[in-house]
């Protein structure tokens, strides 16, 4: 029998808060909490990181989005939802577990789903992207038919994206060059830490954003021979792009990383899809809603120096 919630009154109503143990759920319970807002942080295990969540001031809930019983224990005492979940082959499946809970929980203000800016191009019909991209899509949909107050908000590719801050930095660090198969494709990546915040400030006013979708990316669009000077200025080293066959990269770059099956056709698509000019986009939404702009990937590069740097090589 699934337990059913109590109904949780606005004064003292949580925000539930999932993958709360990545990335970006981390930095939005760590922006909430910072304003002083009452969050739940629902992770899978109760490990080191599950600890730094408690010790934040949030309350944990331990296990799985595909179970339902799980999710609706989770959102007992909470009003607010921000859905997020890393890279993973039964993305819609958590998706359609937690809009299922939470319609049956009723009484949310919002449910902020973190997407991917690649929706805005797909259709019913599209065949190009990857399964985890079809997936996000076909999620947005269900959203969108459940009636539940959504929050679209869909990010461009991150800066600590593995192809940028694992294959591209390891090739800056080995030699200075940026080996990646994008052509003359263009691309704004976008800081986790400018998305997170887009995310917090919505959950704690949401009443402005119900039913909006916001397209987060970096300052500007650009080439990789662009990108390859921004990281010359950071770096202080002549960084120069060169540009390989997309084969060779997933077969030399990629596929060493050592990433399950599912990362790792996502992270080809991805290239695959840079290269085609599908990444060429740019908006002003995070300036929008956090009233500063999004962090540069100059300044990215100069806080991650050490990833770029190979402390073996002399120069």
């Amino acid at each position: 029998m699934v337990h059913r919630p109590s109904i949780p009154s606005p004064e003292t109503a949580m925000t539930l808060v999932t993958g709360a143990a990545g990335d970006v759920g981390r930095r939005v319970v760590e922006r909430l909490r910072g304003d002083g807002l009452p969050v739940r942080a629902f992770v899978h295990r109760d490990d080191e990181r599950a600890a730094e969540l408690r010790g934040l001031g949030a309350d944990v809930a331990v296990g799985d989005l595909t179970r339902a019983a799980d999710v609706v224990r989770a959102l007992e005492g909470c009003r607010r939802v921000y859905f997020g979940l890393s890279v993973s082959s039964y993305y819609l499946e958590a998706t359609v577990t937690a809009a299922a809970a939470a319609l049956d929980h009723g009484h949310l203000e919002v449910f902020v789903n973190m997407s991917q800016l690649t929706v805005s191009q797909m259709t019913l019909a599209s065949t190009s992207e990857s399964r985890q991209q079809r997936q996000h899509w076909l999620a947005e949909q269900t959203l969108n038919w459940s009636g539940l107050p959504v929050t679209h908000i869909r990010p461009t590719v991150f800066m600590e994206n593995p192809i940028f801050l694992m294959a591209m930095a390891s090739d800056v660090a080995q030699d200075d060059t940026i080996r990646l198969p994008f052509g003359s494709g263009r691309t704004s990546p976008v800081a986790i830490q400018d998305v997170a915040e887009v995310a917090a400030t919505v959950l704690a006013s949401p009443d402005a954003h119900v039913g909006r979708t916001y397209g987060l990316t970096g300052e500007r669009s650009r080439d990789m021979t662009a990108i390859a000077e921004e990281l010359t200025d950071a770096l202080g080293r002549d960084i120069t792009y060169v540009d390989v066959p997309h084969d060779e990269w997933v077969r030399t770059r990629l596929a060493p990383l050592g990433l399950p099956e599912h990362i790792r056709e996502h992270l080809s698509t991805m290239a695959r899809l840079h290269a085609a000019n599908r990444y060429d986009r740019a908006t002003d939404d995070v300036e929008l809603i956090t009233g500063h702009p999004p962090l540069s990937f100059r300044d990215f590069v100069r806080s991650h120096s050490a990833a770029f740097t190979d402390a073996t090589r002399t120069r």
